[in-house]
């Protein structure tokens, strides 16, 4: 599934179960910025995660955090760029929202590594 920019109303619709299914949708966010070096070198590695067949069922989007998106950013205490979250929704409520936590050991290149995405999609979803 392609990864997608989603702006900062989407992203709110998301976080307020605005995905209107009766379904369990889940929903992964990579927050970046446009000058954080470390998220676009994550970012091939975040599209080739979203193609892999395991994670058919889930919506993979990136969202540009900007000054004015600091509300957000503090809704979900995200500690910088780049970070993932996890959203769940169903039946128009958002049922889970969780952020990937820092690595104990940052990948000097990417910040996360591939193995940790992973880890958090499968353990949340």
């Amino acid at each position: 599934m392609p990864v997608n920019r989603i702006s900062a109303e989407s992203l709110k619709k998301i976080m307020k179960g605005g995905v209107n299914t009766e379904d369990k949708t889940t929903v992964v966010v990579k927050f970046y910025s446009n000058t954080c070096d470390l998220c676009h070198a994550l970012s091939d590695y975040y599209v080739n995660l979203s193609d892999l067949g395991e994670y058919e069922d889930v919506y993979f989007f990136a969202h540009n955090i900007k000054d004015e998106d600091g509300a957000i950013a503090e809704k979900l205490n995200l500690n910088g760029v780049p970070s993932i979250a996890l959203f769940q929704t169903q039946a128009g409520r958002c049922v889970k929202t969780r952020v990937l936590e820092d690595p104990e050991k940052p990948h000097e290149k990417t910040w996360y590594t591939v193995r940790d995405i992973k880890k958090f999609i499968n353990r949340e979803k």
